[in-house]
């Protein structure tokens, strides 16, 4: 299982994501730069460049058309996936730290931050409409004043989306009317990875107080929590297998202070039904900032700290990495 380690970036990893199909992914760092690689080799494809600041989200609509990215420069930009053309520029009063394509491709939110004060705001667009883009108006801007925004994924069929707070509450925002439609709080300190199951029926969220936890997209019920003894930054379904897989480590201020024998900066994977630890994958220098399954299943890929992603193949029915006594 030896991996495919992909540098392309000279700080550390913010968020990875495949397309639809898989044969691509995506991944942005604090480095101002988003790189696009091919997942079978590693090769990279191509970048997207234009941003001034660490760019803290990315996303890919579902014909791998258009690729959506937010940054600490005060900005959401929409690129062409295959030219790299940047397509639209939407600026913001303060950083974006979420974003994403509904199901459709045609509706795109993010979530600005709370600070220079500014409150934290959750925008929707509408791409079907130019005069949106133009203006810079979107057609719904929900202001969050009490909690910002850490973590964000789009339900199923667009019609909502979850956003996961500072404090640890969870929150469904219409996406016609704004309204909050359902609240769950189950974290007792800020969730700082959200990622939605391959059927959208399901999502798992990962936080600072050193849990994973499953919900019902539609109901927001808790189904499962997965422990650790350290903070989870991302946490991954498997789209084949009762498996997820979660990364983490310490706050970056204190990893200078660890061996990395010490710091456990490993892949750890659960079952999704018994809640039980099976199996780690070592590999980074530092903390795992995010996890992402294939969409086929059968391999995965981590961003770290240390600036790399790595992508492991693997035969998900026959693990050959040992689970540390």
């Amino acid at each position: 299982m030896k991996p495919i380690l992909l540098q392309g970036h000279e700080r550390s990893i913010t968020q990875i994501k495949y397309n639809r199909e898989g044969d691509l992914l995506f991944s942005v760092a604090k480095d101002t730069v988003a790189n696009v690689w091919y997942s079978v080799n590693g090769e990279r494809l191509g970048t997207y460049n234009g941003h001034t600041g660490a760019v803290w989200c990315v996303d890919c609509d579902w014909d791998t058309k258009n690729v959506l990215t937010g940054s600490a420069d005060n900005s959401c930009r929409l690129w062409d996936c295959e030219t790299g053309k940047q397509l639209a520029l939407l600026n913001t009063s303060s950083a974006v730290r979420t974003c994403g394509f509904d199901f459709s491709g045609n509706i795109i939110m993010f979530s600005t931050d709370k600070q220079m004060g500014y409150q934290c705001f959750l925008n929707y667009f509408d791409l079907r409409d130019p005069q949106q883009i133009e203006d810079n108006q979107p057609y719904l801007s929900i202001p969050c004043s009490d909690n910002k925004i850490t973590s964000a994924v789009w339900g199923p069929l667009g019609e909502f989306v979850i956003a996961g707070h500072e404090n640890g509450e969870f929150n469904q925002f219409s996406a016609k009317s704004g309204e909050i439609l359902k609240k769950a709080k189950e974290h007792t300190k800020q969730i700082n990875d959200i990622q939605t199951s391959v059927d959208l029926t399901m999502f798992i969220s990962a936080s600072k107080d050193n849990t994973a936890k499953l919900f019902d997209c539609a109901t927001m019920d808790h189904i499962k929590t997965f422990k650790t003894e350290r903070p989870v930054n991302s946490a991954a379904i498997s789209p084949i297998m009762d498996h997820v897989v979660m990364g983490g480590g310490q706050e970056a201020m204190e990893v200078t202070t660890t061996s990395t024998r010490i710091g456990k900066f490993e892949a750890r994977f659960f079952h999704a039904a018994y809640e039980e630890e099976f199996g780690r994958v070592k590999g980074h220098f530092g903390p795992i900032n995010c996890v992402a399954f294939h969409p086929d299943g059968k391999s995965y890929s981590s961003g770290g700290e240390d600036g790399y992603t790595r992508i492991h193949h693997f035969d998900p029915q026959y693990f050959d990495f040992e689970l540390e006594a």
